[in-house]
Order: C-alpha cells, then structure tokens, then sequence
C-alpha cells in the first residue's frame, strides 16, 4: 500500500474499505475490492428494493420519490441548488439535478444507456496532460460493457423514427443511430439462467419493450448494479448496509484509518449515531452527496487538508431536457402510443459535440409531466417572453397542464453536449444561518441555460409527431435541469489543481479516495454511467491484493503508468463472457 496511507487489516479497524454509496462507482469498487481480499461494507442512504417493490409507476410516491423528511423512500432524487452568491456575466443562479437513491444507486432509476463519451472528453485541458486517457481507459470500457450486458438496441420504434426525421431535416442523418443499453433483450417475459457470469449471477427474464425502465424495472430484465457488481460483490462477502446516511468522515483517532459517522436515513432528530472504522474509505454517493460530505468535512475542519479546488469545475453535462407532445384528444383519435421499447433507443448529432437522445416512460408513468411547459429560447427577457407565449396561446398551453396520458403522447428529448463549461459548487451559509451547496461562476463558458440545437430538434420533432414543443417548467427562469451532475472532486497533478490525483486518491488525506460522477473531469457529450463505472474498474485495477506491496507511486507524485493487478479471487470465471481481463 502506499508507506503514507492508512493500512488495511490492522487490529484497529473494523473493516478494511468503507465505500459510501452504491451507484456506478460504489458497485465496481464493492466487487473489485473484495475479490481482492479486502473486507467492504457499502453504506446506502437509500433503500433495498427487490423487483417487485419498485414503483408500478411514477405516481407511486413514496416508492418513486426521495424525500426520506415526508417517508418517502423512492428512486428518483431531485435537488435544486440555489446560487451561493449572485452571479456575474449572466451565468445561472441555480440548477435542479436528478439522480438515484436506493441500493444500486442511479443504476434503479437511469435510463440504461452507456455510450463511450465525445472524443472532447479525453481533450479537456484539465487533465489531458496527465496520460493518454483513451489508451488508459480503453480496456476498461470493454470490462464494463461486458459487466452491464451492454448491447445495440435492435428494434425502430415510433419515436425513433420521428428522431430520424428529425436528423435528416438537420442534415445529419447519418448521425442517427441505435443506442448500447444494458437490458437482457432475451425472449420476451421468459426466464433463463444468467447469461453473463458463467451461473455466478442472477437468472434473467427478457425485456417486455415496454419503456418503465425510469420507474425501476419490475421485471428482471434492466442490468442494475445489484444484478451484477453488488450481486458479485455479496456473494464475496462485501457487506450492503441500505438507509445508512454516512454524515461524517473523521481520522481515527488511533492514527490508523479513519472513522465513518452515520445515522439512519430520515431518522429524526438523528439520535443514535454510529461509527464504523476503516483503514480506507471510498466516497462514491453521487457528484451532489459527495460534494457536500466532503465540503462539510472541510468546513468543519475533519479533513481540513482537502483541496481548495473542490466544488471546482463541476459540470452539469451541458444538458437540457425538453420534449415534444401530442394533444390528448389527437393522441387518442390517432391510436398514440410513444412508451413501446425500453428508456432510449437511439440518438443523433446536430454538431459534433451536441446529442439528442428520444426518452420515455412506461404507460401511467405520468408524474414527470409536471415539469414541462412552453418551449421559450434564451436570452433577455426570458420569463416575459414566456409568459406572453402561454397568454397569445392559451388553448394550447393549458391542456399541458393535464399530465393524464402523458408518457403515451410524449417523446421527451434529452440534449447533451461535450463544451467545456462549468458551474463552482461552494459551501456557504444561507439566509438562515445554516450551511448548504451553492452554484457560483466556474471555469470555461457559462453554463448554458438553452440550446439552440435542442430547442431546433425539439420543434421539428413537434412538427413530425403533430404535437407542441415543450422544454422544462424551469428554464424560463434559467434554470437549467440535468440528469447528471458531475465533476467537483476532479483529476489534477496536485491540490492546486485537483482534488484527487489520476488514481482517484484524495489529495492531502491518504487512504481517502473518490469513485464515482465527482471524479469525472470533462463533460462528456453522452450520458455518464458508463464512464464512471470504466474510470472506477480502472482505479481499483491499480490498487494492490490486500497486504500485497503497492504498485502506485505514493500520494502527490509525479504520474506512473503501471499494469493493472488481477485480483486473488475473481468472482466471475474465466470461460464467462464478462470475465476480468484487460486486454
């Protein structure tokens, strides 16, 4: 292990690995660590579904929507950040993030798309110095795909064909392709013993295209984490502790490792905390929870040798979520139905770092609904132009207000792009006193509130389905609403730069590492989970088997390339098509 870092196994822990979080990152890093010999405890705030707990649809509240205050355990999380002081050059003052909650993370409630990202990705000068990350990352792609069950979409269904339109008036046709997504396409409705892991994992049932995926798949055909990584990882001996909230990381006051404070999720007032002691621990909670862990830990002087760099160059993806909808009474008449398929199957490029990607929901799952309205462009007076849309038009504006049948009548359009542009998140007291997450200006251009490509594609989709464009219930006010919140604990040379270095250690505080959206250095262009998970395989391919010497230079040098180190205890053998190899 590295001479400067806290050692695993010692008498004065009670764990080897505490990972906070069971997302993209938390998952890889549960199996890879255990077949490695470390013992891992993962602490989800959220909690434990089996397939047929999850929500029928998105009007199940309480199993949908994380709100734990209001006992609402569900799967779908949405934090608006407010601005942490006003904002210069007309940049954004707050922005409403999406993501997962629950043992399994994003991966519940994402919708299983895993693209490679836009080749500006590995260009961004905020690390592109440091390695070839296309090289490096390369065959740790390959090892995620085959771990998801990663394959192309074979079927068109009526919003992809709508989106090729869409591609060809853009003069981009040949952009427009089918989506990899991590689903067991199999034979519809029909269980088999598991296809991926030589009978090391789960049996399956193949996918019934019936586009619920967002709701939480009932049946057993989405690759979630817990179908794979954490099925892996338990059957190991990596223990999942679901709502567990992990509020605090501490140095042990032995000196060795360090000590996890937690308390149960939505318990109030939150008596009865607990500890747990680790030689080392993962952070891997979601770009959002991570950041404010660890901001909080610096402001209250923890771990008071983080980089001041955090909270710095995190991205939002460069995402906006817009849609077009057919009137209810037409979508009727007509036989309307969009929810045939799963989430996303299909995307094209208007420019070549812009995507549109058509979503959906399964039929009932209407709740969503509620967060569109009138499709209005950017700039000055953007709240007046919006209302004066809806007051020119009301007979066709009010009847958005009606979410019944939304999902069959609507074809939602995810836009994302590779720009480099940031938000700064700080850590700041609020009116009242209390302490909490801001936005603030950050690096690059200004973090778009609109984009043209997108609200084009939006009105040309209108056009090919004969419905209204819509875009989100927020962006009239600027405030733009993504999916995937990223970066904040960014790759860098040094603390000066980054908070942690190229293999994922925190600068400053060994033994600390970062595993998940917040380590992602760049926006991407496409949707994340597949990154993260890649750059997650990569990290821990480099850590050692447990008390074997450390192959990493130790914390704060310069950058060595080394080989990955194969584990002592590979969960999965090696004639199964998702068996460990990197080459």
């Amino acid at each position: 292990m590295d001479p400067a870092a806290p050692a695993a196994g010692t008498d004065d822990v009670d764990v080897d690995v505490v990972v906070i979080g069971s997302g993209f990152g938390g998952s890889v890093a549960a199996l890879r660590l255990v077949e490695k010999g470390y013992s891992v405890v993962v602490l989800e705030a959220g909690r434990r579904f089996a397939d047929h707990e999850l929500p029928q649809t998105s009007w199940r509240i309480r199993r949908f929507l994380w709100a734990p205050a209001l006992r609402c355990f569900g799967i779908q999380r949405m934090t608006l950040l407010r601005a942490a002081r006003p904002h210069d050059h007309g940049r954004p003052a707050k922005v409403l993030v999406l993501s997962g909650a629950g043992v399994g993370g994003g991966s519940l409630v994402y919708a299983n798309t895993l693209y490679e990202p836009l080749p500006a990705f590995y260009a961004d000068a905020q690390w592109r110095d440091i390695t070839d990350w296309r090289a490096e990352l390369a065959p740790h792609y390959d090892q995620a795909k085959r771990m998801l069950g990663v394959t192309t979409y074979p079927e068109r269904t009526a919003a992809d064909r709508a989106m090729r339109a869409v591609a060809e008036r853009m003069g981009v046709g040949k952009t427009f392709a089918a989506t990899p997504v991590g689903v067991y396409l199999g034979r519809p409705g029909v269980r088999v013993d598991d296809p991926y892991f030589g009978g090391a994992g789960p049996a399956r049932t193949g996918c019934l295209h019936c586009g619920a995926c967002m709701t939480g798949c009932r049946h057993g055909a989405k690759n979630s984490l817990v179908k794979n990584y954490l099925w892996l990882a338990e059957r190991l001996g990596a223990e999942i502790r679901p709502l567990t909230t992990a509020t605090a990381i501490r140095p042990a006051p032995s000196g060795t490792g360090y000590e996890v404070e937690t308390v149960r999720t939505g318990a109030w007032p939150r008596r009865h905390r607990r500890r747990i002691r680790a030689g080392q621990v993962v952070v891997a909670a979601g770009a959002v929870q991570t950041q404010r862990l660890l901001h909080r830990m610096r402001a209250t002087g923890a771990l008071p040798q983080l980089s001041p760099r955090l909270g710095a160059l995190t991205r939002t993806n460069s995402e906006a979520i817009l849609g077009a909808t057919v009137p209810l009474r037409t979508a009727r008449r007509d036989g309307v139905d969009f929810t045939g398929g799963v989430a996303i199957t299909s995307s094209f490029h208007p420019d070549p770092e812009t995507s549109v990607e058509p979503v959906r929901y399964g039929s009932g799952a209407n709740l969503m609904g509620l967060l569109q309205s009138a499709l209005v462009d950017g700039g000055p007076h953007r709240i007046r132009r919006w209302l004066g849309t809806l007051a020119r038009r009301p007979g066709t504006y009010l009847p958005l207000l009606s979410v019944r049948e939304w999902s069959r009548r609507t074809v939602i359009a995810l836009v994302m792009q590779s720009r480099d542009n940031s938000l700064t998140l700080r850590y700041h007291r609020g009116r009242l006193g209390r302490r909490r997450l801001g936005t603030a200006a950050g690096h690059g251009a200004a973090n778009p509130t609109w984009i043209p490509a997108g609200n084009r594609a939006v009105r040309l989709l209108a056009e090919e389905i004969g419905g209204i464009p819509g875009g989100s219930v927020t962006e009239p006010f600027d405030v733009p609403v993504t999916a995937h919140l990223l970066g904040g604990a960014v790759i860098g040379t040094g603390p000066d730069d980054g908070v942690v270095d190229a293999y994922q250690r925190v600068f400053g505080h060994p033994g600390l590492h970062v595993l998940d959206g917040a380590a992602v250095s760049a926006n991407l262009g496409v949707n994340p989970s597949l990154t993260i998970a890649a750059q997650a395989e990569r990290a821990i391919s480099c850590w050692p088997n447990r008390a074997d010497p450390d192959p990493r230079p130790p914390l704060g040098a310069a950058y060595t390339r080394i080989d990955p180190v194969p584990p002592h205890h590979p969960a999965v053998p090696p004639h199964a098509p998702a068996a460990l190899r990197w080459v």
